[in-house]
């Protein structure tokens, strides 16, 4: 499927291109107007386009925010309760499950199990198996491989018939089918040991039973490159009831047994583990008996010093101990398998002449002799088994000599042969050893862990057959999986006729059907005594099975192969080999050096080949892999019908085998290939979509008149809890959505394939979903243009009403802030007012003390006879005259007069009372007469006396604060105006 989409997206991308590409080249050849015009309308229709797709998107994600939370996805326990029910959404349930590390899931009738590829212990503890076998309800507690191991052991005790169980575990390799077959084992031989009666009978068959195991998994499973625990064989292990429910015994049936592995490997796999652990864990004495050095490499042993946990040889050997193998079939068993590794070494060369056998370099003598040794056979017997081939022509056998290849092919045989032959021993001694009598036992509960869907790059008649068992076990779990949904849908009131789905009885008609199949062909081709011809066999395909849809051949491929369309996709089969290993032919001569061993286990195990031998020397009917394959599944299948299965889907989430780590494409192919996909596709074929009432009405009640959605908003009060009104509302809003579709206001019959009310839930499919949707937006973009317009008209009503508040505070601000303005100025006016009348009266008293200072002298003068100086005018002031020899006092004041009507005159003034230098010179401004006078002050010499009055006490200056800040402190630049205190005291003259 994902082939052909891209196919078409390719194809699209091309006509799109294409298109483009003409319309650039018109719009060059013809320019003007029309095509602006038409560019326009393009340019229009692509943002329509692109508006409904995103209208769409949108619509789509409120749906899925409607139908599911995805922030909760991780508390579905079923897969069902997701909506709709679809691919991707199981997939995004299942990942956040994943990632909360929960990594089992319900599936409706099935259990999905994750594999962690983590050691998780605590969740199969002891405690865990006690709390899930003594819960009441089960069901009630998280998914568990152990819920359904409960529900199948309870459906036995509690019927008044017991029914017989099955439990069936898939998956493809690595998913971890063989830990789930374990998990069950040992929870039904935890429950059965939990009761007294018979202790020592249930401990024993217990042992046995978790013994068969490690046995089986020994012989049977092999380390590949999905997984390092890959089972090669399918399995159905029956565990026996009586009457008590407890284990009395078991047996075990296996299936088609992957054999070719113990003489091929691919590249990078291994052989059986067995092999392994025989090489790693054997001693030296075992060593010297099995003639396996430590040092010698055997070439169907790949990757020996790959070291895996499997590869333990001491727990076989408890196994087989606890199985009741004594010590003597151990040592055969090993001596076996021994032979085995060293017939793998022999090697063989063309022969000089046509006419002779094949011959063997010393170093494959050497193998060759082993492998005599270990089997207890004959080294001349063997070689010529394996060297010269018996022909019958009519009542005489003719010897031929073997080609190199051929002498290949029949050491192969040999091997496969007699491990085959020896796992179905073990396997028959398993049951003999757990086995109970029939009187003892009357119903059981069936374990069937199988093959997983296969497809590789090569894929021959093994894929075919167990790609053949998983068509029959789909249709099985499809049949299953439909009669559980018609109990659901019969529960609440629906109809089963109108539910339509894909079945795949058309790709089983094509591989087993009569009278023409390609297991029939593929049978008759083989009885012909005659050599495989794989171009003739696949004309023959073409001929006979071309009418069927699911068959289909590559024209362009130069092998001849068959494709078949199965459930889970197409897979591509090689028809060469196919009718060797069909026939699976072991030359009677193998058969009889093999009955003739000295080792009674070899020997017994081919006791019973002179009936197959004599059916490959006669014309009758073989029985080729094919047919006992069909005839075992086949039984296998009126077992599964006969019982009640339970399944069990494991999904490997990512093919590294990382811990903890999700890869989506992986989980979606594995969940195609066992199922799950195609039973979401026939549930999406009747009603994948399932609304309780409550949520339905919820999210469309609107869509109804207001009277209605005030009961419906009622809905949870007493009176209207029951479901009748509940349903007649349901209807109520599904008759106003299908209006448009029926003439009449009631449901119409045509109506019924798209929806159905139930008791408790409303069944829809996405069409009558999407109805209801557009209809729902309708609704809400009518309510939501009134609501819009109510709120403009609120908004702009209450952005008035804020606009005229704010210039009110606007207007009661500024006011307050002019008359706090006014008030400042007229508290500065006060105080400036009130320093420059204080300062003014003591300016006027300072004035008036020095004029009556200035009469007083003039009187001491006018008595004085020579000018002497006075001791007081040298501490209050002096004026020198530079024509005096000796200082005059001057007494005549104001000093301007003196200064101004004196040309040459030298001033020294001293002030004991000012001390900054800057109070003095703002006070004494003296115009400046170049060339006729200078200013010189004698400050820092005699100090500076006061020029109007004796200072009393200190005077302070407080410059920021001083009433003058506001006055003009520096007048016009004028040399002949008089200004400052002078000018005072001449105004005070006048």
């Amino acid at each position: 499927m994902a082939n052909v989409k891209q196919k078409i997206l390719f194809k699209n991308k091309e006509v799109s291109t294409v298109n483009s590409s003409d319309g650039t080249s018109r719009s060059l050849e013809k320019t003007g107007r029309p095509n602006r015009q038409k560019e326009k309308i393009n340019g229009l229709k692509d943002r329509a386009q692109d508006f409904r797709k995103s209208v769409i998107d949108s619509l789509e994600e409120d749906i899925r925010d409607f139908l599911i939370n995805e922030a909760e996805l991780h508390t579905y326990d079923d897969l069902t309760k997701v909506n709709p029910v679809t691919p991707s959404t199981v997939l995004k349930c299942l990942q956040a499950r994943y990632s909360a590390k929960v990594f089992y899931t319900h599936a409706g009738c099935t259990l999905v199990a994750l594999n962690p590829f983590q050691p998780v212990p605590h969740l199969y503890s002891l405690d865990v198996m006690k709390e899930y076998h003594s819960a009441p309800q089960p069901q009630e507690f998280k998914p568990h491989i152990f819920i359904v191991a409960e529900e199948a052991y309870r459906n036995v005790q509690g019927q008044v018939e017991p029914m017989n169980q099955s439990l069936v575990v898939s998956g493809e390799s690595g998913a971890g089918k063989t830990w789930t077959s374990r998990c069950l084992m040992k929870y039904y031989a935890t429950v059965a040991a939990s009761s007294q009666k018979c202790q020592d009978t249930v401990e024993k068959i217990e042992r046995r039973v978790l013994g068969s195991n490690p046995l089986m998994e020994a012989f049977g499973n092999a380390c590949t490159l999905r997984n390092s625990n890959s089972s090669r064989f399918g399995k159905y292990i029956q565990l026996q009831l009586n009457g008590s429910q407890l284990l009395v015994g078991a047996s075990v049936q296996t299936y088609l047994l992957e054999k070719t592995r113990v003489a091929f490997q691919t590249p990078n796999e291994r052989n059986f583990h067995i092999f392994y652990q025989m090489m790693k864990g054997a001693t030296e004495k075992q060593r010297l008996e099995w003639m396996l050095p430590l040092d010698q490499d055997f070439a169907w042993l790949p990757h020996a010093e790959k070291t895996l946990e499997e590869d333990c040889l001491q727990e076989t050997v408890e196994a087989m101990i606890n199985l009741g193998i004594d010590e003597s079939k151990r040592r055969q068993i090993f001596r076996i398998l021994a032979g085995l590794l060293q017939l793998g070494n022999v090697d063989f060369r063309p022969a000089s002449e046509e006419a002779q056998t094949c011959d063997l370099d010393e170093r494959s003598k050497g193998f060759l002799q082993k492998t005599a040794d270990l089997l207890h056979v004959p080294l001349d017997e063997l070689e010529s088994c394996l060297t010269v081939r018996t022909l019958r022509a009519g009542k005489q056998n003719v010897l031929k000599p073997c080609s190199q290849s051929e002498c290949g092919v029949r050491r192969d045989c040999l091997a496969k042969a007699i491990y085959a032959r020896l796992f179905d021993w073990l396997v028959r001694f398993i049951n003999n050893s757990m086995c109970a009598d029939s009187s003892m036992w009357c119903n059981f509960i069936g374990l069937l862990d199988v093959y997983g869907f296969e497809c590789f790059l090569l894929n021959n008649l093994e894929q075919l057959c167990i790609n053949y068992a998983n068509e029959k076990l789909q249709q099985h779990f499809v049949a299953h999986y439909l009669k559980a949904q018609q109990e659901e849908y019969v529960t609440e009131g629906l109809q089963w006729s109108f539910i339509r789905y894909q079945d795949n009885q058309g790709c089983l008609d094509l591989i087993e059907g009569s009278p023409s199949s390609i297991f029939s062909l593929l049978n008759e081709e083989c009885r012909l005594n005659r050599a495989s011809d794989a171009k003739q066999f696949c004309v023959r395909l073409q001929k006979e099975l071309s009418d069927n849809a699911s068959i289909s051949w590559d024209k362009f491929s130069k092998q001849p192969h068959f494709t078949v369309a199965h459930y889970a996709g197409k897979v591509s089969y090689q028809i060469e080999g196919m009718m060797e290993k069909n026939k699976d032919p072991v030359p009677p001569e193998l058969i009889s050096l093999l009955q003739n061993s000295q080792d009674s286990l070899l020997h017994s195990l081919f006791a019973d080949g002179d009936r197959e031998s004599e059916g490959l020397r006669g014309h009758s009917k073989v029985a080729t892999v094919v047919s006992k394959f069909r005839n075992s599944l086949e039984s296998l299948m009126k077992i599964l019908h006969s019982t009640t299965p339970h399944y069990t889907r494991c999904i490997k989430p990512n093919p590294d085998c990382r811990p903890l780590t999700f890869k989506r494409e992986e989980v979606i192919a594995q969940l195609e290939a066992c199922g799950i996909v195609e039973t979401i596709n026939i549930s999406a074929a009747g009603f994948p979509i399932r609304i309780p009432y409550g949520s339905f009405l919820q999210r469309y009640g609107l869509i109804t008149n207001t009277r209605l959605t005030a009961q419906i908003n009622q809905i949870h009060s007493p009176e209207m809890s029951s479901q009748t009104v509940l349903s007649s509302a349901v209807e109520d809003v599904l008759n106003v959505v299908l209006k448009r579709r029926a003439t009449h206001s009631t449901l119409s019959p045509d109506d019924i394939n798209m929806l159905h009310c139930g008791r408790t839930k409303v069944f829809l499919t996405h069409s009558l979903l999407e109805m209801l949707e557009e209809h729902r937006n309708r609704v809400r973009s009518q309510k939501a243009f009134c609501i819009q317009c109510c709120w403009r008209r609120h908004q702009t009503r209450q952005h008035n009403l804020k606009r005229q508040a704010a210039t009110r505070l606007q207007a009661g601000v500024r006011s307050w802030l002019v008359k706090r303005e006014i008030w400042k100025w007229h508290k500065a006016a006060s105080v400036i007012q009130t320093r420059w009348r204080r300062w003014r009266a003591w300016m006027d008293a300072l004035a008036e003390a020095e004029l009556d200072d200035a009469e007083d002298f003039m009187e001491n003068e006018a008595s004085c006879v020579s000018p002497k100086l006075d001791p007081l005018l040298k501490e209050r002031g002096s004026v020198q005259l530079s024509s005096i020899q000796e200082p005059v006092m001057v007494r005549g004041w104001p000093i301007g007069l003196v200064m101004a009507s004196a040309p040459s005159v030298t001033v020294s003034l001293t002030a004991t009372g000012f001390q900054q230098i800057k109070s003095m010179m703002a006070c004494l401004k003296i115009p400046f007469r170049n060339g006729e006078y200078k200013v010189k002050t004698n400050q820092f010499d005699q100090g500076v006396a006061s020029i109007r009055a004796q200072p009393r006490g200190s005077i302070k200056m407080h410059l920021q604060r001083s009433p003058l800040l506001y006055a003009d402190m520096h007048p016009v630049n004028k040399t002949d105006v008089v200004t400052g205190f002078n000018q005072i005291l001449l105004e005070d003259r006048a």
